[in-house]
């Protein structure tokens, strides 16, 4: 490996109005290294990417590649510097086959008028990084794993030396992220340099040669897996110790709480979204959905709800059955409903903490009397809400939008937990969470366990799943793949149900 930087940032400062989201950052990346960077969000992870790939302009500090001062001024700059980016929501035109993606912004003369010498391009790249997609096959046609090795091949097309991948694992399934990391490898062993952004601290304790930690826009430590174990960079990331792993103690389930039976339900493509699903919730256990995005988690979890309509089937919480599901008739029967999109189904950003604390409760005693809203006793609420849940805002009149994503979530996360629910559905509840607030919640989910909650989990983060489940279902294409009891739990095993493999043998 060569001691020469490939990359070279030093003294990187980035404000905006009211934050510094780069404070004299240093980034050095060698030819054949994998560079991992580490942080919460709004540790200044993006922010120093996007100023690599030109999407901003930095106030202080300089560039170097290859030992030769650069200004790169927009991504066109970047990439004809040798700079790719494999971003975690992939930059595809669905409508396009993965060729024409690929030629998409090469310029010349023919533009997409003769494929030929690209396709065959292509296969050649695919061939060597193990890339193995089709070029004609259109990206709407494609599984997630293999649009992004469309994305990948779209970046090493073009010759990229220094590819920055953001979330790479995000999206995959276990066995899929052990095919990238071979790609990956194979990256580094022809002297590429990879910038690796991951929550995912195992992925980073084995993929990694050097890790850069950020927290509050500074570097808050460096060091090698060698030098290092999970604990010590969860603590680098949030500033304290963090507890990575728990004990969940096994305990007996109840009654059924919240079951669905044979249902079906329709997506917004008009295909079944979920087809004939049948699953039992008892009181004090937790229940895990996992599996790769898009395999009727969403559409599952809002039918459950009442958002989304029962094609076929019905829903029973409390014991109570219900064919057409709604809001309110399933809250009244005591479910409790954590979304996936918290801002578009979890929260009103324009309505302040408060404000969205009270969305559920708001016309009940003691808040309302007599029609009207008893202020005090809402406040009284909000404040102690805020407190036991730690929600960091100024203060409970604080419009939601201004909060953390992490702070948001918890305000969602307090509204559905005190609220006295026999039931919960808790969809994607750390997505977009740093790794402090993911510990928080699921410390609170826990405590609702032990509680006698019956709560369904649907997360496609597979770890969570596993950490804090009694049972698993796996779902692929709507339809439940297998159920795994906590004493099998395999982390191979359930990723091969994810990816359709039902028997090992």
């Amino acid at each position: 490996m060569s001691t020469t930087p490939m990359l070279k940032m030093t003294g990187i400062t980035k404000r905006f109005p009211g934050v510094v989201a780069n404070d004299s950052v240093d980034l050095t990346v060698l030819p054949g290294e994998v560079h991992t960077l580490l942080g919460e969000n709004g540790a200044g992870k993006s922010t120093l990417m996007k100023i690599l790939y030109g999407l901003y302009l930095p106030d202080e500090g300089t560039i170097e590649l290859n030992g030769e001062r650069v200004d790169i001024t927009s991504p066109t700059d970047a990439i004809r510097q040798g700079i790719g980016m494999i971003h975690q929501h992939f930059m595809l035109v669905p409508t396009l086959t993965v060729a024409e993606n690929v030629a998409l912004g090469l310029g010349g003369r023919r533009g997409l008028a003769d494929m030929r010498p690209i396709k065959a391009r292509i296969l050649e790249v695919s061939e060597h990084y193990g890339l193995h997609v089709d070029p004609d096959a259109y990206i709407w046609q494609l599984a997630v794993g293999e649009r992004q090795r469309a994305e990948i091949l779209k970046a090493l097309y073009r010759d990229a030396e220094l590819l920055v991948l953001d979330e790479p694992t995000a999206v995959l399934t276990p066995p899929e992220v052990d095919d990238l990391f071979v790609t990956l490898r194979q990256m580094q062993a022809d002297g590429k340099g990879l910038i690796f952004i991951s929550h995912k601290l195992h992925e980073v304790m084995d993929l990694s040669d050097e890790i850069t930690v950020l927290r509050n826009g500074k570097v808050s430590g460096h060091t090698r897996p060698s030098e290092s174990s999970r604990e010590h960079l969860a603590e680098l990331m949030v500033g304290r110790p963090v507890e990575l792993t728990r004990t969940v103690l096994p305990q007996d389930a109840g009654d059924v709480q919240l079951a669905v039976g044979d249902l079906d339900v329709v997506g917004d493509r008009g295909n079944l979204a979920v087809k004939d699903l049948s699953i039992e919730v008892c009181s004090g256990e937790i229940v895990g959905v996992a599996g790769v995005s898009g395999n009727g988690q969403r559409e599952l979890a809002e039918a459950i709800f009442g958002l989304r309509p029962v094609a076929r089937g019905e829903v029973t919480v409390a014991g109570t059955r219900v064919a057409s599901p709604t809001p309110d008739a399933v809250r009244s029967m005591g479910l409790s409903y954590v979304p996936e999109e918290r801002m578009r189904d979890g929260a009103i950003g324009e309505f302040t903490v408060a404000e969205n604390l009270m969305l559920v409760d708001y016309r009940t005693e003691p808040y309302t009397k007599s029609g009207l809203l008893n202020q005090s006793a809402i406040d009284q609420r909000c404040e102690r809400l805020t407190a036991e849940y730690q929600v960091k805002t100024p203060t409970i009149d604080t419009p939601t939008k201004n909060l953390s994503g992490g702070n948001i979530q918890k305000v969602v996360i307090a509204r559905e937990l005190s609220c006295g629910a026999t039931a919960l559905v808790v969809a994607q509840p750390t997505r977009g969470v740093d790794i402090g607030a993911a510990e928080y919640i699921h410390e609170r989910l826990l405590e609702q366990r032990a509680n006698g909650a019956a709560i369904l989990l649907i997360s496609e983060d597979l770890d969570e799943v596993m950490e804090l489940s009694d049972r698993i279902i796996v779902l692929l294409e709507g339809e439940i793949m297998g159920e795994v009891a906590r004493t099998d739990f395999n982390v191979n095993d359930i990723g091969l149900l994810m990816s359709g493999v039902t028997s090992t043998a």
